[in-house]
């Protein structure tokens, strides 16, 4: 059975396939657009073709679709009357559609039941999912909490999300203790009222915004940032928070637009580190109280996390070290990019009950989702005159430029799912010398504050990071923050950031053999286990999807020279 799943976000639009619990495909909008977060609020056509594509599938196959309750074509609502009926005709009749929220939607009918508003079986139709017969709208946070249990194989656990605000939800909190999963709080009997202005993660958001940079895009940016301020502002944002018994987090803010005017306030008279600083001081304040109070009513030794705010890794490290619990797994599309698969989860739990569910669940070994062009990139930069391969040995030639100061990038197999480079579409770096980071941060129009992740081997990752148990999963997917030994911290300096601390990822041979066994060679050459790690992108553009946009970083010199499976590739 193929289930398709669907967010039709205003940013982070995605779809994913499964064969029953198999993952086969996810992408995002943006990796085909080129367009930074896209969304939009549309159906994401592109990113449901590319995953029927990579299956080897049509939308004549599709037996089930999972949905979000984002934005949907106005056509196919049925409960629209009066003067909104007489709209929505004009609409269809001049082509002038334009897509209605759809919370918002049940918030103005009183309802919960998406299916009692929007006609899934006309939309299916007209999507050309001529077999399909089921159409399941998922709750946002569920979708965010149920990957981090079913790639997993823990007994119990609290299922924790945390986002800017999803159905109306800015948190949620979920108790799974091995026979049953619980909802604490955070389900849809918050879906009809009055929205709340307590989200955390929009307090970020705007302290992101009033610094000059985009909100749902650049918060990593302040996470950096933050190393380098004095938390001052941060009684003044503590003071409007607060977090009850059962641990959810409460604020006096009236409205969301109340809460951004506070921020835009007190921000106009600080230093950017300082918001910066003060913002993440309030984030972990309030994220690590919620979480205590919740494991203090539901003692359990594993934590699932996910939702935008655990794109914090500096976060994520504090809830690993200091919480009593056993592991802590971060869903690697943390975002609402990962909505859709979470959705399918959803759709198999209530097919199949939790027993079977459960029995089906497995630990994730990679998220290389995306279409695999392996067999294409070398043809595409032989047919350019401008490049020519220089060797047919790619791991002891990549290894060695490494080792000599070039930047290199490897492109092989499937592209990866979610904010990271994994290795798939990664550029590569020596991390002794400091000053790598400012030439490739000029080379990519980049203004980070953040080091460059390093990568390293599993075998190897005790030795040079304080990994611990709790975030050992985690480090796999570069979704945490730990601390570099201090025998390696002058050794690796472009990788160290000024509190001593790094976001690695942590790799296994049989994941992406390739880009294990360059690293390999790099500490033959070098005698270091460790690369530089970054997305191979430029500012405000997706990560590298297509041949030619490989093609075209080379060819900019954003880079020295691109190593694949073949061989390695410089400009002529």
């Amino acid at each position: 059975m193929l289930i398709l799943g669907l967010h039709n976000g205003y940013h982070d639009a995605s779809a994913c396939l499964f064969d029953e619990y198999r993952l086969v495909a996810a992408v995002s909008l943006e990796r085909l657009t080129r367009r930074k977060g896209d969304g939009r609020g549309l159906v994401p056509e592109a990113a449901i073709d590319e995953v029927l594509a990579i299956a080897g599938a049509t939308r004549a196959d599709v037996d089930a679709v999972a949905g979000s309750r984002s934005a949907w074509p106005v056509d196919h609502y049925r409960h629209l009357r009066g003067a909104r009926w007489l709209e929505k005709q004009a609409r269809i009749l001049l082509d002038r559609r334009k897509p209605k929220d759809m919370t918002s939607e049940l918030r103005r009918a009183g309802l919960t039941d998406a299916g009692a508003i929007f006609d899934g079986a006309a939309f299916l139709a007209a999507s050309g999912f001529a077999k399909a017969r089921g159409f399941h709208f998922y709750n946002h946070h569920l979708a965010h909490a149920l990957p981090t249990l079913f790639y997993t194989e823990w007994p119990e656990a609290i299922l924790y999300t945390a986002d800017g605000r999803g159905d109306n939800v800015h948190a949620s909190a979920r108790d799974f203790d091995g026979a049953r999963i619980e909802t604490l709080w955070g389900d849809d009997a918050w879906l009809l009222p009055e929205p709340r202005a307590d989200s955390l993660g929009l307090l970020y958001g705007y302290c992101t915004q009033a610094l000059g940079y985009r909100i749902n895009r650049h918060e990593g940016k302040l996470t950096g940032l933050a190393a380098f301020g004095e938390t001052v502002l941060h009684d003044a944002m503590a003071a409007h928070f607060s977090v009850d018994a059962e641990g959810r987090v409460d604020s006096d803010f009236g409205t969301a637009a109340a809460l951004g005017a506070f921020v835009r306030e007190i921000a106009a008279e600080a230093r950017p580190a300082d918001v910066a600083a003060s913002v993440q001081r309030t984030l972990e304040t309030f994220i690590l109280e919620s979480l205590r109070r919740v494991l203090a009513r539901r003692p359990r030794r594993h934590l699932g996390l996910a939702g935008g705010v655990f794109a914090n890794v500096r976060l994520n490290r504090r809830i690993a070290e200091e919480l009593d619990v056993e592991e802590i797994f971060v869903f690697p599309p943390m975002g609402d990019e990962g909505l859709p698969v979470g959705g399918v989860l959803d759709f198999l739990l209530r097919r199949d009950g939790l027993p079977r569910w459960l029995g089906r669940r497995r630990r994730l070994d990679d998220v290389y989702l995306g279409r695999d062009y392996t067999g294409a990139i070398d043809a595409e930069l032989g047919r350019r005159a401008e490049f020519r391969k220089v060797s047919g040995e790619p791991v002891a030639d990549a290894a060695r430029r490494l080792a000599a100061g070039e930047i290199g990038a490897i492109y092989t197999g499937r592209m990866e799912f979610g904010p990271r480079a994994l290795g798939a579409r990664s550029i590569l770096a020596s991390p002794a010398d400091a000053d790598v980071n400012r030439d490739l941060n000029k080379r990519l129009d980049r203004t980070d504050f953040m080091p460059f992740a390093p990568v390293i081997a599993e075998t190897r990752a005790a030795e040079v990071f304080e990994i611990g148990r709790a975030s050992a999963y985690a480090a796999r997917f570069m979704t945490v923050t730990c601390g570099v030994r201090p025998a390696w911290r002058d050794r690796i300096p472009a990788v160290v950031h000024v509190d001593f601390s790094a976001r690695p990822q942590v790799i296994r041979r049989e994941s992406n053999p390739l880009y294990a066994d360059i690293l390999a060679g790099f500490e033959r050459e070098s005698g270091l286990p460790v690369l530089v790690n970054t997305s191979f992108n430029v500012h405000e553009e997706p990560i590298v999807n297509r041949p030619e946009e490989c093609a075209q970083a080379l060819a900019d010199g954003r880079i020295d020279f691109v190593v694949t499976t073949e061989g390695v590739w410089r400009r002529a």
